[in-house]
């Protein structure tokens, strides 16, 4: 069927429009883009005063668990998760069971995606068998099978010699390599930023330049293969400023920051609760020049997506001792809230940049289709209302898990509605949007 949506504030940086346009939806794509389009047979959908549309939302570094860990997520509720706020697409991390390194379950992870019918789902693929840097996965079968990237998140890659053999078959493929960059030796059995807050809770601590040295590797050895790398979830000031050099220097460096990373510091761990497991991730929240870091990066173009590391956990995991309990939380739903009130009423950043960093560069990071509006492109759509007023309740997230922070959080700016194909697949009444023919 066709639908105009009228009336609305588009955002669309790919394509220079930030203004008030009509958007034809006909059938899975985007018919026409335009001021006053005449209905011709389109069921007309008025857009309340104030809300943005724009290409949809990508978030390119995501647990979906599935398969082998569904007590924490599966893939149908992290895509209801994506939806409801505000993604059309993710991209999903391989450290599932058994490891995504194989094309029989990239394909399991898409037929299940293809069931859920919600979210677009882009496999990444293990760098590595069973992620344990010993020795390459076929990467070529990987990419043959619908893998978008290559990763062993959760593990830096063992050496620098199979990274850089990695960059070099990836190359091959047009993949790029996403690398959680991390010194083993010094993070070693470290579960918070090495810091006043760490040493004051008796926590052992990591410092950033286990960080920074990941990145340091990977910008090298991007530079010596010409092949592109991209650091995820990054989080320490020093990551930045090799990251801001390789760029100046040519190289084929991107990188990411979570909004925990730009939200909190490692003040978390202490107030107002101590010891919440909720605030333990990996990278670890930082001190404020760091989180001031990222903040800064967003806000220059050294920093290109922002990516949630939604990383479910069941609550009896996450309900023990901080030493004992895993890294990270869920994001998909409390990203864009995030990002509307700290960076965008902030006035750290302009709306079309924030669709840059959560639409456009994931898009073409991953060379994914999505990140625009233009004629013929998936009618893959996210409304955004970046007035609405959010308070973030974990208990009614969509998730299987509840692991976050910011439970409680009063916040400014929320999604309206998400469209993936041309189907509205969320609706916000309290954004204005309750219904859609």
């Amino acid at each position: 069927m066709k639908r105009l949506l009228k009336g609305g504030r588009v955002v669309d940086p790919a394509n220079g429009i930030d203004g008030v346009r009509d958007v034809l939806v006909d059938g899975d794509r985007i018919a026409r883009v335009g001021v006053g389009l005449p209905a011709d047979g389109a069921t007309v959908v008025e857009i309340p005063s104030g809300l943005i549309v724009c290409p949809g939302f990508i978030d390119m570094h995501v647990h979906l668990r599935e398969p082998g860990q569904e007590h924490k997520e599966t893939i149908a509720t992290g895509t209801a998760s994506a939806v409801a706020g505000g993604f059309t697409a993710v991209a999903c991390m391989p450290n599932t069971n058994p490891v995504n390194d194989d094309a029989n379950v990239t394909t399991y992870i898409l037929d299940k995606a293809r069931d859920a019918n919600l979210a677009r789902v882009y496999p990444i693929g293990a760098v590595s068998r069973s992620s344990q840097g010993e020795l390459l996965a076929d990467i070529g079968d990987l990419h043959k099978a619908g893998c978008v990237a290559i990763t062993d998140d959760g593990h830096p890659v063992k050496t620098a010699m199979l990274l850089r053999r990695a960059l070099e078959y990836a190359g091959m493929f047009g993949m790029v390599v996403i690398e959680h960059c991390e010194e083993p030796s010094l993070m070693g059995d470290g579960v918070a930023h090495e810091g006043f807050h760490a040493a004051s809770l008796g926590l052992r601590g990591i410092p950033g330049a286990c960080e920074a040295l990941g990145v340091e590797r990977g910008v090298l050895l991007s530079e010596l293969t010409g092949n592109a790398f991209h650091v995820a979830h990054m989080s320490a000031r020093a990551s930045m400023r090799a990251v801001r050099k390789g760029k100046e220097a040519g190289v084929r460096v991107t990188c990411e920051v979570a909004p925990h990373h730009f939200t909190l510091t490692d003040e978390a761990l202490a107030t107002p609760v101590a010891y919440d497991t909720n605030t333990k991730m990996n990278p670890p929240l930082r001190e404020a020049a760091d989180r001031d870091a990222m903040l800064a990066g967003i806000a220059d173009g050294t920093v290109d997506v922002i990516a949630t590391d939604h990383a479910p956990h069941h609550y009896d995991e996450k309900k023990v001792e901080f030493d004992r309990a895993p890294f990270g939380i869920v994001g998909l739903e409390t990203a864009v809230s995030l990002a509307l009130d700290r960076l965008v009423h902030a006035g750290r950043v302009r709306l079309p940049r924030l669709v840059e960093l959560m639409s456009v560069n994931p898009a073409r990071i991953l060379k994914v289709t999505g990140g625009t509006l233009s004629e013929g492109a998936p009618a893959d759509i996210t409304i955004l209302a970046p007035d609405l007023n959010v308070r973030v309740e974990a208990a009614k997230l969509r998730s299987r898990s509840k692991n976050t922070p910011f439970d409680g959080w009063d916040l400014r700016g929320g999604v309206a509605a998400t469209f993936v194909g041309g189907r509205p697949l969320f609706l916000n009444p309290e954004a204005g949007i309750s219904t859609i023919p």
